[in-house]
């Protein structure tokens, strides 16, 4: 197949325009907050061999990636002369594609005629999954809740009852969790009927040639970005509280001309606690790392993973054994973006960000209607500050590098008996520097009702904070309490009626030395409440003087330098 460069880059878009519309079903579709409005999903398109050919605009890491590496173990256990029209393949195989039992991979054959032409997939977090409540306190992945292993969740466009029942019985949300199951088959059919739509339109017989030549290009293009980098072996560290003590995420990256080899050796010993990760896990959060520094608008597929070789140490905090507890793998696996980028610093300081919050914080809320007595089961992302860049200051409460989003506090409020009597930034929270880290946020939650409840509250970086870059500061760690007392983390929290809890995000890392700051950008942070007068004062050397004028609200002295 010739194509030429309008002609690829034509069909290239409409691909994209095919994935998109396969996320927005989903997100339309889904029953869950977790997909509806945290967009902890992805969505992909795949040719007849399983190769990744592109994604949809959004989607975790953690799910996009495991899902590319993952979609051979599906077609694996049912080759395509077993399939046909209508069947769904699903499975939540933490070792297979995405790290932990809460997350479903379901994929579908596209059939053009009695041919299979593509293969589209969705993963996405399910609300519950039974088990434990979502935490990190199981010692086993027998305890966290139900294990579907590769198999039809549609046949011929049947739904497969038994395994819906059996999934209805064993989790706390039957309607939400099957829901999404129902939204993701239903996504990937839209997505493979615009794909049928688009083949048609442009002639294709196959999609597997244009496919060859999308994912060589990408590959091209990422060892061209490696080649670029002087050849050598940079190391980094960084630590996570854990969950009884503290664990070591040690990297080295070795590049060798278009070659990068990412390993983990150094790491700490996998966990007997649930914050374990899976190499699948590892490697997709690596391999985003290494492409968002290289070759960021290089289009993500196959093509990208090829160059890029990841090994952690098998029995690892970052490539556990089964039967390993793995819930919570997330609160390890987001700190991997984060130490590559302090490897990489070494060499390309200038095309990596500081030190974020990274792991997001997830929370279960479980709580009682008081005019039903029914119990709501709510699971809500929170989000840190992201680290500054080399020429801007980081985000503010940016899921980075998950990519996910927060839940408005109307939407919690409505689904789950319990208020945030505040929700507001954290001054302070960002590291100083040239350019300030992105700020956390501080969430105080009480119920509505006059039953205990409870609150799982699945967090990190409470005692080591985001790094900064290039002379910037480290940011603030986050706090997690109960009526100002603080509070175990990683475990289901049992509360008392009254009781209230507070969550106060970590921050990003600065970048560059602060007394290269702008006293413009100074003054604006004071003004916008990003930082205190006190901090400006302590960290810059700025003295801001409060007029009281509304017109001149605040000032700095004509005398102003920063020392």
């Amino acid at each position: 197949m010739s194509l030429s460069p309008v002609e690829l880059e034509v069909l290239w878009n409409r691909l994209l325009s095919v994935a998109n519309e396969q996320q927005t079903t989903l997100v339309r579709t889904a029953f869950s907050t977790i997909v509806r409005e945290s967009l902890d999903l992805a969505c992909g398109i795949f040719d007849t061999r399983g190769h990744m050919i592109g994604q949809s605009l959004t989607g975790t890491p953690g799910h996009i990636n495991p899902m590319a590496t993952g979609a051979i173990h599906l077609l694996n256990a049912y080759p395509p002369e077993t399939l046909q029209p209508g069947d769904v393949l699903v499975t939540n195989d933490p070792w297979l594609t995405a790290g932990q039992v809460n997350d479903f991979t379901v994929l579908s054959p596209v059939f053009r005629g009695d041919r299979i032409v593509a293969y589209v997939s969705s993963c996405c977090h399910a609300p519950d999954i039974g088990g434990r409540v979502l935490s990190a306190e199981a010692h086993e992945v027998f305890e966290e809740g139900l294990q579907v292993p590769i198999t039809k969740l549609f046949s011929a466009g049947a739904p497969n009852e038994e395994l819906l029942r059996i999934i209805r019985a064993n989790v706390r949300t039957p309607d939400e969790t099957v829901g999404d199951l129902y939204a993701q088959a239903s996504s990937n059919a839209v997505g493979g009927r615009s794909l049928l739509e688009m083949m048609d339109e442009f002639g294709l017989e196959t999609i597997d040639p244009l496919a060859d030549e999308i994912i060589a290009r990408s590959e091209r293009a990422m060892r061209d970005g490696i080649r670029r980098l002087p050849n050598g072996r940079y190391e980094h560290e960084t630590w996570s509280d854990g969950f009884e003590e503290p664990l070591r995420i040690k990297v080295a990256v070795t590049v060798e001309d278009e070659d990068i080899h990412i390993d983990f050796a150094g790491s700490s010993p996998q966990s007997q606690r649930g914050i374990n990760v899976v190499h699948n896990y590892t490697s997709g959060y690596a391999s985003f790392a290494m492409k968002a520094a290289i070759s960021p608008d290089v289009p993500h597929n196959e093509g990208a993973f090829r160059p890029v070789r990841i090994t952690a140490p098998e029995g690892s905090i970052l490539n556990c054994r089964r039967p390993a507890a793995v819930a919570s793998r997330h609160l390890v696996g987001h700190f991997l973006p984060s130490a590559i980028f302090g490897a990489l610093a070494q060499v390309i300081p200038d095309r990596v960000v500081a030190g974020s919050a990274d792991p997001i914080w997830m929370s279960i809320w479980r709580a009682t209607w008081p005019d039903t007595n029914r119990t709501s089961n709510l699971t809500l992302f929170m989000l840190g500050g992201m680290g500054a860049r080399p020429s801007r200051d980081g985000l503010n409460t940016t899921g980075f590098p998950s990519g996910v989003g927060g839940v408005p506090t109307e939407v919690a409020e409505t689904l789950a008996p319990i208020i945030q009597q505040r929700r507001c930034l954290r001054p302070d929270s960002g590291g100083a520097g040239k350019y300030r880290g992105g700020l956390g946020q501080e969430v105080c939650v009480s119920q509505r009702g006059d039953q205990p409840w409870s609150v799982s509250g699945m967090i990190d970086r409470t005692r080591f904070p985001a790094e900064g870059m290039a002379g910037g500061e480290a940011a603030m760690t986050g706090a997690f309490s109960r009526n100002q007392q603080p509070a175990p983390a990683k475990t289901v929290l049992w509360l008392e009626p009254n009781d209230e809890v507070t969550l106060q995000l970590p921050g990003g890392g600065g970048y560059g030395e602060p007394q290269q700051r702008s006293p413009h950008a100074i003054l604006d942070d004071v003004v916008n409440g990003y930082i205190t007068a006190e901090s400006a004062a302590e960290i810059y050397g700025a003295s801001v003087v409060y007029t009281g004028d509304d017109d001149d609200l605040v000032r700095l002295p004509e005398d102003y330098t920063i020392s």
